[in-house]
């Protein structure tokens, strides 16, 4: 009865899969490898608590007020001095601001960049959440084919020479969904195809800090040429996603531009949690607390890619992790994942169609799996029953 009132922009935009699907897979009998999701055994909680109890006496009232747009102070130089000192990069607090996490930034830059029918250079397949948001500012996408180590360099050429895009999107470390990792020479042929080129280049890292080998993955491209490159970072992965902090960084007229945007959303993200946050950034090795997480995750990863080879059929492929959250698995050709989910939640587990992770293709043979928050016996249980039920397929 409301569809009339309904702007044109919601009608055209389709829910999250992974969001709906959550709704299917709450049965506690049900494992599941959907969601992307940290091991809540990684969440530093002790620590934290200790932090809410530190700042709550230090700074009062303050943590109840409202605060400036672009973030606490300290958070932000936290941020951009680790940052500086893993990339090598030379900027300044005013080139950075803290958003609801990295997906209130990919709201802001479709209000700030987008209008009606730009042109938005994307990976094949892509992050459903930056799919959702932009099609909220009825982007036009532009897929590039993804290989083993990151962009198609020939589609990528002639992506940029047919549709010119205004903005291009890429997340080159451990990419969501499939997992790989550019290869430093294919970051490098990206830059030389779009560096003389017109257009914002958003390079999204969540997950660079859950490199396998133990140290930081490195996802700058084009590292000389800051003024068009926009770099977003989150503390989900490494802290905790409950308090949705994550921050962008960009040349300072860009960040003034997204700062109004924000004003527009929400005057500023959680400043309570900032404060938390940044104490407990400050009293604690935050590096070695990464380190931790590399281990678990190389572990369950491990476990997974083990179970994968020893109990699905032949002819079944999937990406191998160095890390991050994600593997990819592709199918036979002709075999369906949304039939595969079907009977899949029949067997009590779950995983991601590859289907959201696309653009206007109905029936894909792909889909990821998330195995960072499951057990290693429910890993090697899940992918057996996954395994019973691609054989039926």
């Amino acid at each position: 009865m409301f569809k009339k009132f309904f702007s044109n922009r919601i009608q055209n935009t389709p829910p999250s899969f992974i969001r709906e699907s959550l709704k299917v897979i709450q049965n506690p009998e049900i494992i599941s490898f959907a969601g992307g999701l940290p091991n809540p055994i990684s969440f530093p909680q002790e620590e934290l608590k200790i932090s809410m109890n530190r700042v709550a006496d230090k700074y009062g009232d303050k943590l109840y007020q409202y605060s400036q747009t672009l973030g606490l102070k300290e958070l932000r130089e936290f941020v951009i001095s680790r940052f500086n000192k893993i990339h090598g990069t030379a900027f300044s607090i005013d080139n950075i601001m803290i958003t609801t996490g990295s997906q209130q930034a990919l709201d802001l830059l479709g209000k700030v960049f987008i209008n009606e029918g730009d042109n938005v250079l994307i990976e094949k397949p892509s992050y459903l959440g930056f799919l959702q948001a932009f099609c909220l500012y009825s982007a036009n996408f532009c897929p590039v084919k993804l290989n083993n180590d990151g962009l198609d360099i020939e589609d990528l050429k002639r992506v940029v020479n047919r549709h010119k895009p205004k903005l291009a999107y890429l997340i080159p470390n451990f990419q969501n969904p499939t997992g790989i990792m550019y290869s430093e020479e294919n970051r490098k042929e990206i830059f030389e195809v779009i560096k003389d080129e017109d257009l914002i280049l958003v390079q999204d890292d969540p997950y660079g800090d859950l490199r396998f080998d133990g140290k930081s993955a490195l996802a700058y491209i084009g590292v000389n040429q800051t003024d068009k490159n926009i770099y977003l970072g989150s503390f989900s992965k490494i802290v905790t996603p409950g308090m949705r902090i994550g921050y962008v960084i960009a040349h300072n007229d860009i960040i003034r531009m997204l700062e109004t945007a924000k004003q527009a959303s929400d005057l500023h993200s959680n400043i309570f949690c900032q404060y938390i946050l940044a104490d407990y950034l400050y009293n604690n090795d935050l590096e070695k607390h990464i380190n931790k997480i590399r281990g678990l995750y190389k572990s369950q990863a491990s476990k997974m890619v083990e179970c994968m080879e020893k109990y699905f059929p032949d002819g079944i492929k999937y990406t191998v992790p160095s890390g991050g959250m994600f593997t990819w698995v592709t199918l036979k050709e002709g075999q369906s994942a949304l039939e595969l989910f079907d009977k899949a939640v029949e067997k009590k587990v779950a995983f991601i169609p590859g289907n959201p992770f696309y653009i206007n293709e109905k029936s894909v043979n792909t889909l990821r799996l998330n195995y960072t928050n499951a057990s290693e016996e429910k890993i090697e249980e899940g992918i057996k029953r996954l395994a019973q039920a691609i054989l039926e397929l």
